[in-house]
């Protein structure tokens, strides 16, 4: 008899342990000359040195699986262990899974362009209304580089404020007043990736999220990096952010042009930097519109209602001038 442990290191040990263990029972019962205990995402296995091998090349499947999928069912844990051909086919169209399993992918025109400016460029910029999916789907691209190994890191930013000083009416540390700004970039992964993963990811670093004050000064290499509401930087600070650009890395920019919360007096630098870099070799530039909108049905019919409100308001101050 002989005795191992298997550690789940990337995976949800909830989500291999299954709804009130089912998953490990089941396992158990598969191989009855084993013994198995877990506890946290230790797999402590005694028993038969043969059915021992057996064991631990379908729990390295099924991590695969679960890795790949977000997901696993009975059906795919009893296909690994009888060794059968199980459906792990991933279409070509899909990015990555979410947690609950459900495919993440293109569903518009300009979101599958978006996708090709990533694979097909080292810098894309993504600017359209609210709702058209702009930051999931770079964070979706982002968990895809990751966990294929193609990049080694995700940087997330956004401007937190206007001014550093208002900061300071929010309670807690730095961490606990820029965190609300930053929420959305939170809520992307959370759907991506397991809690209990994500929380290791972030405190080793591998996951960064920052405001973009925190960017200067550094070199972003080997990495995916994100800056979303770039509509409300200056020219200064996107000019910072675009020349962090390290090796092996890829920068999306994302920005909503009707969404500008800087004073009146100020340049967006998302604007200027369009204007600039539209024809720099490397960089694309992908417009979204509502027809994009992937949020509640509303979420079209208020973007459109604004844009027609913009119309009647320039008419008019049009025909005032005049």
């Amino acid at each position: 008899m002989i005795e191992k442990h298997i550690v789940l290191e990337d995976i949800d040990p909830v989500m291999f342990y299954g709804v009130g263990n089912g998953h490990l029972q089941m396992l158990r019962s598969l191989y009855p000359k084993l013994r198995v205990m877990a506890r946290d995402n230790v797999i402590r296995v005694l028993g038969d040195e043969e059915q021992m091998a057996a064991f631990e090349d379908s729990v390295e499947k099924m991590r695969t699986h679960i890795l790949r999928f977000n997901s696993i069912g009975e059906e795919d844990i009893l296909d690994i262990v009888k060794g059968r051909r199980t459906n792990d086919f991933v279409p070509a169209d899909v990015v990555c899974y979410s947690m609950s399993g459900r495919p993440i992918k293109a569903r518009s025109e300009n979101q599958h362009r978006l996708i090709e400016a990533y694979e097909q460029n080292d810098m894309v910029f993504a600017v359209g209304p609210a709702g058209t999916g702009k930051t999931y789907l770079s964070i979706a691209l982002a968990v895809k580089a990751l966990k294929e190994k193609t990049a080694k890191k995700i940087i997330l930013s956004r401007p937190a404020v206007e001014a550093g000083e208002k900061l300071g009416f929010l309670p807690g540390d730095m961490k606990d007043k820029i965190d609300p700004y930053l929420q959305p970039l939170y809520d992307a992964l959370e759907d991506m990736l397991p809690q209990v993963k994500l929380q290791d990811m972030m405190e080793k670093h591998i996951i960064q999220i920052a405001p973009l004050a925190f960017m200067r000064g550094r070199t972003l290499s080997d990495a995916v990096v994100i800056l979303d509401e770039a509509q409300n930087t200056t020219p200064a600070q996107i000019r910072m952010f675009l020349t962090r650009m390290g090796w092996n890395t890829k920068m999306i920019i994302t920005g909503d042009m009707t969404q500008i919360d800087l004073p009146h007096s100020q340049k967006s630098g998302l604007i200027e930097a369009l204007h600039i870099l539209n024809n720099v070799e490397g960089i694309g530039i992908v417009t979204l519109d509502r027809r994009d909108i992937v949020r509640h049905k509303l979420v079209t019919r208020i973007v459109n209602a604004y844009e027609q409100f913009d119309k009647d308001k320039d008419s008019n101050e049009s025909i005032n001038k005049d």
